[in-house]
This record gives C-alpha cells, structure tokens and sequence, in this order.
C-alpha cells in the first residue's frame, strides 16, 4: 500500500515537473528565436522615426506609429475596461448580488465573453461603426479592446475579491462603516494586488492583440491627433511587415515582434513588482 502511494506521487510529482518544463521551454523558445531574429534588423530608427514614403519596400522609417498606437490602445482600453470591471465585480459579492440567480447569469455572460474570438468583437465594433457612419479609428479600437478586456479583467477580480474574509468585512461593518464604504475602503484595499494584476493581464491581452482592430482601429502610418482618425500597432505592423515579398521588411517584422515582446515582457515584471509593493496593505 505505501509503494503504490509512493509510486503514485512520484508519477505526479515527475508529471509537475515535466509541466513546468513545457512552460519554461516554450517561453525560452519564443524569446530567443524572436530575439535572434530581430535583433539583427532592430535600431534606434525603428523606434524613433515613423514610416517614411516607401518602407514597405525596404526603404528609411521606423513603426514609432505602431509603438504608439498600441500604447494608446492598449492603455486606453484598460482605463476603461477598469472603470466598468471594477464595479461588476464588486456587485457580484455577497454583499449585493451575491448567490442569486442574477450573479450567476453574470459570471457565466463573463466566461462566455471571455472565450469568444477576439476577431467576433472586431465584427461586432465593425457593424455598430458602419450603423453610425464612422470609419476605423482610435475610438474604434478603444472600444472594441474595452469589450474584449471587460470579461478578462471582471472575472480575475471577481475570483480575487471572493477570497476575502467575511470575518473582516464584518469588523468593518461592526464599526459602523456602510457596504460602499466597506466594498471601497476595506475589500478593495485588501485585494489590491490582485486587482492591479488582473488589469495588467488585460493590458497585455489588449497591446497584443490583433484581430479586434483589425477593422476598427485601422493602420496609418502617422501618429494619431484625435480619437477619430486612424491608428497602427504593433501587431498589425508584424502583420504587414511579414506579408511583403521583401526580405529586409520581413526582418523588420521580427525586430517589431522584439520590440512587442518587450513590451509585454516589461508589463508582466511591473505587474510583479506593484503586486509586491501593494501587499503592504494586505491583512494577514
């Protein structure tokens, strides 16, 4: 009998190792094929200047269009996606909807939102433009990554807020304080690592992101001035870049999937380090 429970946790001991092996390999794959790629054909100018007349045919320029523009996007989305999220999740607590049929529908609208294609919210922004005469935009692109990061950001700070003891928000309540006031000092100060994890996830879903802006957002090769006129990004740039017969272009594109990485490699350290320096107000 101990043999086999020794056998038993050695098989999934062996199994847990071997995951976290494909998880690291692949990760380590992916960062150093992009990166050998791109290195080469990365410098100062990709960076720094926009497209000039003829870069998608190997001449001067670089994607500072595309770098800003998913900035844009991407930061523009969450602010957004959090004010909304935020009080979804809140609402979802025991202290308002609770485990009422209504909270149930929700989480369940919210998980099937969070798997639909981003190419369906690409669709659906695309057909709500054209009802109102609009042409792909930043707006567009805003409001096509706020839906999409909606569910994402909603459903990771409602499984964060769940975790807090109803013991203290009894303690808050027994001192006099209201559900909002609890809900707003108390809950959302205890969970507020999480909370900026979840909305850094959504941001880096947003920045990479592709096929939702596809038909909304657009592509220019100029750096927006308002929320009407178009804007690149980084992901559709990789796209371009990588669909012309040049070689030189091509190489651009891994240089631009270098720089994308970055990015996205750069929010997950800061998600990392905020979590950390906001754990100050957990109780423990």
């Amino acid at each position: 009998m101990m043999g086999a429970r020794k056998r038993e946790e050695t098989i999934f001991k062996g199994l847990m190792l071997a995951s976290v092996g494909i998880v690291l390999a692949g990760l380590s794959s992916i960062i150093i094929l992009i990166t050998w790629k791109g290195l080469p054909a990365l410098n100062i100018a990709m960076i720094t200047q926009t497209p000039t007349g003829g870069y998608y045919l190997g001449k001067g320029g670089g994607i500072l269009n595309a770098i800003v523009g998913s900035l844009y996007l991407g930061i523009g989305a969450t602010i957004l996606a959090f004010a909304f999220s935020l009080p979804i999740a809140l609402f979802l607590q025991s202290e308002y909807a609770g485990k009422t049929p209504l909270a149930s529908l929700v989480r369940l609208s919210l998980d099937v939102l969070w798997g639909i294609p981003s190419i369906v919210y690409g669709a659906f922004g695309f057909i709500i433009m054209l009802y109102f005469g609009l042409r792909a935009s930043l707006l567009g692109g805003l409001v096509a990554l706020t839906l999409l990061e909606i569910p994402i950001m909603a459903r990771a700070m409602d499984e964060v807020i769940r975790t807090v003891s109803p013991d203290l928000k009894e303690a808050s309540y027994a001192l006099g304080a209201s559900r909002l006031e609890t809900s707003t000092r108390v809950v959302v100060r205890q969970v507020l690592p999480g909370l900026v994890t979840a909305a850094l996830l959504a941001l880096g879903r947003g920045i990479g992101d592709a096929a939702s802006i596809l038909f909304t957002a657009g592509y220019t090769d100029r750096i927006p001035t308002s929320p009407l006129d178009p804007v690149a990004s980084l992901p559709l740039a990789i796209f371009f870049q990588l669909g012309t017969p040049f070689p030189e272009v091509q190489a651009r594109a891994y240089a631009s999937a270098v720089i994308l990485l970055a990015i996205i490699l750069l929010i997950a350290v800061v998600s990392r380090i905020l979590s950390k320096k906001f754990t100050k107000y957990v109780i423990k």
